[in-house]
């Protein structure tokens, strides 16, 4: 017996089945993260036992709305997927399977499955059950196909990015068969839901070292596929104190980025995506105007293409659009609060992590000082006038003492006092601005 350490609500579930006279086994990934003694995040189970009869063991707190003989058990905050053994065939679409139909045993169920190291089990008492010698390939630190990868490849394409995101997440090398079939099928991915790509290249962006699941991505051909624009900058030289091509520098840039927000991470990755198309000139005179104007378009219609909310669509934009900014202490609080106008509040602390890691990935050495001042100034800059909102008249009182109706004269005239309280903040008192309203006459 193994010294796994299975939660009580773990237990509790599978004391419920055994109670029943039911075979019930904990697969994939959580079993994967028990060898590897990783956090399991999520717990997946699988069982002789079909839908229906599940359901009758837990009549009032599971619901079961799939095809694929997985029912939801719910405990409290946690929801347990429990799926019934089962054999597939056919998959016309290189998504879904045309076929499925309800296994007797477990080896069945654990064939189908994508990866030797997630095909392991873990009975009741414990005991795995290795049917295709994953722990062998946990102890080499390969993620390998179960079976053909071929066939598994063309059963779910997206197989081919999980792999990636597999081997980014837990620092695994793919064996040499599965990677050569990765790069034969890589086409197939366009079969594939863009949702399900974005959120596997989430969990690319987000792992402990991102930028080697990118660089298998690109030596897939699956970058090629889902993110073209990026390869133009490979071989593309700067000048200054960059010391790598724009490809390079990306990769840096996303890797010490240090934000676990996955937009940001894109946005890292993609933030000099428009040197290329902005490029004029050769070696030392080269130059990259505009390039972020450039490449904050091109980085919306990636984020739509791998369908983006629009909340998510807008910090991408913003990300890329502003990161052209200096952390100098002769700044004026007039430029700090542009800056936080242009980038907005929501996603402050978002970009100062993308440009530290701009900075990082290009060479330089950034002090830490300057940045924890220049954060204090975008605290204090607030407390002053930060916009017209914030001026003690409004609008009515421009149109009371004008005498006018409105107009766009009332928003020229707010504008105007608001530029000199910009400059003089003291200046922000009610009589004082009432006074240089009617001054306006």
């Amino acid at each position: 017996m193994n010294d796994f350490v299975i939660p009580v609500k773990v237990e509790k579930l599978i004391k419920k089945f055994r109670e029943n006279n039911a075979e019930i086994y904990i697969v994939g990934g959580a079993v994967r993260d028990l060898i590897l003694k990783r956090q399991v995040k999520d717990w997946d189970f699988t069982t002789n036992l079909t839908p229906e009869e599940m359901q009758k063991i837990f009549p009032k707190n599971s619901f079961y709305n799939n095809k694929f003989g997985t029912i939801s058990v719910v405990d409290g905050d946690d929801i347990f997927e429990v799926t019934t053994f089962r054999t597939e065939r056919g998959y016309s679409d290189a998504r879904h399977p045309d076929e499925i139909k309800w296994g007797k045993t477990l080896e069945e169920d654990l064939q189908r499955r994508d990866f030797t190291i997630n095909a392991i089990a873990l009975d009741w008492n414990k005991k795995l059950i290795d049917l295709y010698d994953g722990q062998n390939d946990l102890q080499s630190r390969l993620v390998r196909c179960v079976g053909n990868p071929d066939e598994r490849f063309g059963e779910d394409a997206l197989r081919m990015m999980r792999a990636i995101r597999i081997a980014s997440q837990i620092g695994f090398l793919i064996e040499e068969k599965t990677f050569k079939s990765i790069q034969k099928n890589a086409g197939l991915i366009q079969k594939i839901a863009s949702e399900r790509i974005r959120d596997e290249l989430f969990k690319i962006l987000v792992s402990f070292n991102p930028s080697d699941g990118i660089i298998l991505l690109n030596n897939s051909g699956i970058l090629k596929e889902i993110i073209p624009e990026l390869l133009d900058g490979v071989g593309v030289r700067q000048k200054g104190h960059h010391i790598d091509d724009v490809w390079t520098h990306n990769l840096k840039t996303l890797d010490n980025c240090s934000t676990n927000n996955p937009v940001t991470k894109l946005a890292a990755l993609l933030h000099d995506v428009g040197k290329p198309k902005s490029m004029i000139g050769e070696g030392e005179g080269r130059t990259f105007h505009n390039h972020e104007i450039i490449g904050s378009r091109m980085a919306v219609n990636i984020g739509k293409r791998l369908r983006l909310s629009n909340k998510e669509l807008e910090q991408l934009f913003k990300l890329v659009r502003w990161h052209m900014f200096s952390v100098i202490s002769t700044q004026t609080d007039k430029a700090v609060r542009r800056f936080i106008r242009n980038v907005t509040i929501d996603y402050i602390d978002e970009m100062i992590a993308l440009r530290r890691g701009d900075r990082l990935g290009s060479g330089a050495k950034e002090s830490s000082w300057r940045w924890e001042l220049f954060k204090k100034r975008i605290v204090e800059v607030q407390k002053q006038p930060f916009s017209i909102k914030d001026l003690k008249i409004n609008g009515m009182d421009v149109m009371e003492i004008l005498k006018i109706k409105p107009s766009r004269k009332v928003g020229e005239v707010l504008e105007t006092i608001f530029n000199e309280v910009e400059e003089k903040p003291e200046l922000n008192e009610r009589e004082v601005l009432l006074e240089k309203v009617k001054n306006l006459k």
